[in-house]
């Protein structure tokens, strides 16, 4: 636009990055802590934000238009939050933000979030971390080795976050799980450290075995699904602490694993090839992963099952299929056809109880889970899901009292 002044984007150098601390926004906090600890071996001193006070958010609305996406509007509302509290060197403090590449408005959030920095603080870098070549200059250089850990560290995240809530609304012994869960992160993140994560199968069952000794009454609750929006379904920031609530409730959360996301971008991929005859170098190396990433997930299914005292995560080739039943899986905006594909599955497999998070005006999770809720509804009469809006003028105890009917509904 004539006379619109260009935003200057520093990037941090090899050099700055000994002296940088790296700030990340809170999403899935047992998964970045892993994360976080690979990439400290490389020499990158990282620290995840985990603020979730109106600060947030009134930061947020200061800076990013409030018709744009809710969790773009926490994570820079976050960021800023953190540079203004004075905790910082801001000469010496990096952002980090992940980025799809898809056709969601996240892929943008880096240019409003670098907008923002602009007038207060426009020496602080800015630091994407894809896997789909956007922003070449000022990507996070993932190299195979660390590619690698951070599959591991995905796959450990998942079977740490699922039997944290198959545990944590029964321990007898207030704590313990807590206890476990940190115990388990501070072991992977040394075995990710130093090389002593591929033994899988050994891993998995002491970890299995660790939260099997958690003390645990043998009452039922009922079991409610979390699905929606990426960052709105993980992050206590995002969601008021939506896996605290039903806890505190009575309830027993389960929210899939961050790995259906990833191999649900892998099999655009796939899907593309199909709908398209597109092949590209990219397709080749998509089907390779998935392979490999879809292969991963059998083996720790499989141990779970063998294991015998927890359920296992969804199959994603089951996912796929419940997908075929009620939308097309080229339907790939957002969270797309995994939306309803998880609730689907939830649905068949008895967790009849569901809520669909999502950010106020996501265009592509209000039509492929709220779109698509009637005619799951209609095929499972007993299925008992409702959509929560978040965004800044949705307030906590409305929320909240939705979510208190549909369990009202579920005891029944």
């Amino acid at each position: 636009m004539s006379g619109s002044k260009r935003v200057p984007k520093p990037f941090l150098t090899d050099q700055m990055k000994k002296e940088y601390t790296i700030l990340v926004p809170d999403m899935l906090p047992i998964h970045f802590k892993l994360i976080i600890a690979i990439l400290e071996e490389y020499g990158y001193r990282l620290e995840l934000l985990q603020t979730s006070t109106r600060a947030v958010i009134d930061e947020g609305l200061k800076n990013v238009h409030n018709d744009t996406c809710y969790p773009a509007l926490l994570v820079i509302g976050q960021f800023m939050e953190a540079l203004k509290s004075g905790k910082y060197d801001v000469n010496k403090t990096a952002l980090m933000i992940t980025q799809t590449g898809g056709g969601c408005r996240a892929s943008n959030y880096i240019h409003l979030l670098r907008k923002a920095l602009a007038a207060d603080f426009p020496q602080v870098p800015v630091i994407s971390l894809n896997f789909s070549g956007l922003e070449k200059q000022a990507s996070f250089k993932i190299t195979p080795a660390i590619a690698l850990k951070l599959i591991y560290a995905v796959m450990y995240g998942d079977l740490l976050m699922l039997l944290y809530n198959q545990c944590r609304p029964y321990e007898i012994n207030k704590g313990d799980t807590d206890k476990v869960l940190e115990y388990w992160q501070d072991k992977l993140s040394y075995a990710l450290k130093h090389n002593k994560y591929f033994n899988t199968k050994k891993l998995y069952r002491m970890i299995l075995d660790g939260f099997k000794a958690i003390p645990r009454t043998k009452d039922k609750k009922p079991r409610v699904g979390i699905v929606g929006e990426i960052y709105v379904k993980y992050s206590p920031l995002a969601n008021n602490g939506l896996n605290e609530f039903l806890i505190s409730e009575g309830c027993e959360p389960y929210v899939p694993g961050l790995l259906d996301f990833v191999l649900y971008c892998a099999s655009d991929s796939l899907n593309d090839k199909r709908l398209y005859d597109s092949v590209t170098p990219r397709t080749l190396m998509y089907d390779i992963g998935y392979d490999v990433l879809y292969k991963f997930q059998k083996q720790q299914i499989k141990i779970i099952e063998e294991h015998g005292e927890f359920f296992p995560p969804h199959d994603f080739e089951e996912l796929r299929v419940y997908a075929d039943k009620y939308i097309n899986q080229g339907v790939k905006m957002g969270e797309g056809w995994l939306i309803t594909a998880e609730m689907a599955a939830l649905a068949e497999t008895g967790t009849k109880n569901i809520i669909c998070t999502q950010p106020f005006g996501c265009l592509p999770n209000h039509i492929v889970a709220k779109g698509m809720s009637r005619v799951i509804k209609q095929a499972y009469p007993d299925a008992n899901i409702v959509a929560i809006d978040y965004d800044p003028g949705a307030t906590k105890v409305n929320q909240e009292n939705r979510i208190k009917l549909m369990l009202a509904n579920a005891r029944k």
